[in-house]
């Protein structure tokens, strides 16, 4: 019965992403999806412990590490994938067939699928295989030629083997939209002139039906995100990317962008400094406060982990923490998304004058207009004064006797954890690592603030502490309790080929379980990741 645990998730947060769109004020649920769940279901998919959406599970440990961006994502992914290949009518009308037929009783996945199938005429004999037993990602990409007329004298989509797989490819129904600015408007808006709805299913598609038709400035092969994949730009589409993210007017195909090029950032096909560059430009452009959520964190961890660290130090944070000043005097007052840039800087690598303006939030002097320093942001400001030790144990004891609840306690705790001592880091270490009563939230909160971008070197002699104790934790907890430990102080603040190599050593020195086994060997390869991504970003300066 565990081994459908995908389909119980992954039904459930498609059906709750469309109830959003249709039946709610929420009508860009889809964007947002496309920008955060699809990029955990992209990082998952990517590790060595990928995985079948259907696959085995043969104990309660495997259980609780499947609860990941496979299992709720990309199978929530691959469930649209689905609607879109036999039309949303027609499943919805399949699923009232199969509860009908199958009320009161069990069904398999099989009974699912036979219930689609007659009721959209469609041969979904081969989906199954395709879709749930497999792993990994296919990247589709335009390939194209232009007349002189300025118009596609050729089309083609291209699909790679699934990577990492065993280089299957796989039948998408997906659409390609074309973005131009037509002559009949006065703004610089990129809007959907074109678009074609097509099966790929070989490596190379042609796509007649774009003979003739206008190139644009912009050609997405996975429009309206129909598929799950990896999407790459043309030379040109990235270009204006690069150069005019802000003016596609609908937010879906502009998340696509986003994710394209979060995508090639992870790839080391396009540079850290690039994406962080693009972000700031564009921000003041997007609509959706999820996806500006989600942007500011993947800037940091391009600044943090992938960008050349000198250029980071230098010239990356500051020019981020300085424009997300700007960008937050520019907001609307009271926003989501004035919170949502407040919330970024709190986080982020700063320097004085943004201390200084934090420091003066807390104190009440110079707030901006409307924003609510309320309990929450005044921790977050301490936090962020914490980490670069401007405020000490007496301001973080008083603000727990202003806050003498319980979430008072474990914001005090990370805040504590976050001060930049080698006795503060010592303390924090010893009570994560080793206090078995502690309760989960304390722990967690310590955990939460143990790392921090100002603080790496302090860190770094954590690396041989974590593989020498992290197998003793896991013996001694549940596998809940130590999973935040390993994941959460798997020592990825050292951008290094050492961290690799101590890792590959603890992998390779015993016999460890196997839950934990894929947890460690996920942190290392996102080492991996991250050193690829740095040599390629400072390669490029």
């Amino acid at each position: 019965w565990w081994d459908d645990l995908w389909l119980n998730e992954s039904f459930a947060t498609w059906a709750s992403v469309l109830c959003q769109s249709q039946a709610t004020e929420y009508t860009g649920a889809w964007t947002t999806f496309a920008t955060v769940e699809k990029a955990w279901a992209y990082r998952q998919d990517q590790l060595p412990s990928t995985h079948p959406i259907a696959c085995d599970i043969p104990d309660v440990q495997a259980v609780e590490v499947n609860f990941d961006g496979i299992t709720y994502a990309k199978g929530a992914s691959v469930l649209r994938q689905l609607v879109a290949y036999v039309g949303l009518e027609e499943f919805l009308a399949g699923l009232r067939l199969y509860f009908t037929r199958h009320a009161w009783g069990n069904a398999t996945l099989a009974d699912l699928l036979a219930a689609l199938e007659q009721a959209s005429g469609r041969d979904l004999s081969g989906w199954s295989a395709q879709w749930l037993e497999t792993t990994g990602l296919n990247t589709l990409r335009p390939e194209f030629t232009v007349d002189g007329d300025g118009a596609f004298s050729s089309f083609a989509v291209l699909q790679s083997g699934a990577r990492p797989g065993a280089d299957e490819r796989r039948t998408h129904r997906l659409a390609v939209g074309v973005y131009d600015s037509p002559a009949n408007r006065s703004d610089r808006a990129l809007v959907r002139t074109h678009r074609v709805e097509l099966d790929v299913s070989e490596g190379r598609t042609e796509v007649p039906e774009l003979i003739g038709v206008p190139a644009g400035q912009l050609v997405l092969v996975n429009d309206d995100d129909l598929t799950y994949c990896t999407m790459r730009l043309d030379e040109k589409s990235l270009a204006t990317l690069v150069d005019r993210i802000g003016d596609i007017t609908e937010s879906l195909p502009r998340s696509l962008c986003w994710s394209a090029a979060w995508e090639m950032t992870r790839e080391a096909e396009f540079t850290a400094r690039d994406f962080v560059a693009v972000v700031l430009a564009g921000l003041p452009a997007e609509t959706e406060v999820g996806v500006v959520q989600r942007l500011l964190a993947q800037a940091q961890v391009a600044l943090s982990s992938y960008a050349d660290p000198v250029w980071a130090s230098e010239d990356g944070w500051p020019r981020f923490a300085s424009t997300l000043m700007n960008l937050v005097s520019a907001a609307d007052p009271g926003s989501d998304h004035q919170l949502a840039l407040v919330n970024a800087l709190t986080t982020s690598l700063l320097g004085k004058p943004e201390l200084d303006a934090l420091a003066g939030w807390l104190a009440g002097d110079g707030v901006p207009e409307a924003l609510a320093v309320d309990t929450d942001l005044r921790w977050r400001l301490l936090q962020a004064l914490a980490a670069h030790d401007v405020v000490d144990e007496d301001e973080i004891a008083a603000e727990q006797d202003r806050d003498a609840t319980a979430t008072g306690r474990r914001q005090a705790e990370r805040t504590r954890a976050l001060l930049p001592t080698a006795a503060g880091k010592e303390r924090a270490w010893q009570r994560a690592m080793r206090d078995d009563e502690l309760p989960n939230a304390i722990s967690e909160a310590i955990i939460g603030g143990f790392s921090h971008p100002a603080q790496k070197q302090l860190l770094v002699p954590y690396l041989d502490r974590y593989f020498a104790e992290i197998a003793d934790v896991w013996d001694r907890r549940t596998s809940e309790r130590a999973q935040s430990c390993v994941v959460g102080l798997f020592p990825s603040w050292v951008v290094e080929q050492r961290c690799v190599d101590a890792a590959s050593t603890w992998l390779e020195a015993a016999e460890h379980p196997p839950a934990l086994r894929r947890l460690i060997s996920e942190g290392r390869a996102g080492v991996v990741r991250a050193l690829a991504a740095r040599a390629f970003d400072t390669g490029s300066s």
